[in-house]
């Protein structure tokens, strides 16, 4: 269980039955333009990450109420002496519950997860328009680094 410093929030994986408040958190506006799967997409999917090792989805709850959600990789290297890296994805806090300290209590968890596994750096992108949560992200203690580049396909 985290403290977040405003509510009490803790962070566990997500299952098949979280899939509807997964994908109501999704329907923001500014992620994906509010698009969502249709469940059954979302459960097939969902279903799938589940056969990767260390690719999980977790939710955040505060008073049993699901109010935020990442997804974490974890990838072996043959590089970096072994050292496994870690992808931080697909985070969204439920927009009323903004300011609550949710997505700060959510980072830490994952950070934490990534350091029990032994990885030597956590990465995720932002997109360029979201400048909000990149200053939560640098107070993190994120930092640029080097260049995102992209293909859409």
């Amino acid at each position: 269980m985290t403290h977040s410093g405003k509510v009490e929030v803790y962070c566990r994986k997500a299952t098949k039955s979280d899939l509807p408040e997964v994908l109501r958190l999704y329907a923001q506006p500014e992620l994906d333009d509010g698009k969502t799967l249709p469940l059954a997409e979302a459960e097939r999917v969902f279903a799938k990450m589940l056969s990767y090792p260390d690719y999980s989805v977790y939710i955040a709850c505060a008073n049993e109420v699901v109010v935020g959600t990442f997804a974490l990789l974890i990838m072996d290297n043959l590089a970096y002496m072994a050292a496994p890296s870690a992808v931080i994805e697909d985070v969204a806090v439920d927009p009323e519950r903004h300011g609550e300290g949710i997505g700060q209590a959510m980072m830490h968890f994952a950070l934490d997860v990534c350091r029990e596994k032994g990885c030597y750096k956590a990465i995720l992108s932002s997109n360029v328009k979201r400048t909000r949560a990149h200053a939560f992200y640098e107070q993190l203690g994120f930092e640029h680094d080097g260049y995102a580049f992209r293909v859409d396909l």
